[in-house]
């Protein structure tokens, strides 16, 4: 079985951190791909103790307003 989560990925200073925005984990890596392998890893770990709900999907996008 697999479940597919909402990730949002953002640049820190010199790190790349992974947020799931279903459940609130989060990890980080050097690289995009890194921190979301890392990400992954941590979604394992988390779902063991929980039981596993599959996410709404959801659209994510950019929104510029003039100011």
């Amino acid at each position: 079985m697999s479940i597919k989560y909402n990730v949002i990925i953002q640049k820190e200073e010199k790190w790349y951190v992974a947020k799931c925005i279903d459940n609130n984990v989060a990890s980080q890596g050097k690289t995009i791909e890194e921190a979301i392998n890392n990400l992954k890893e941590a979604l394992e770990l988390y779902i063991q103790n929980e039981e596993p709900v599959q996410p709404k999907e959801i659209f994510v996008t950019t929104l510029e307003v003039a100011i």
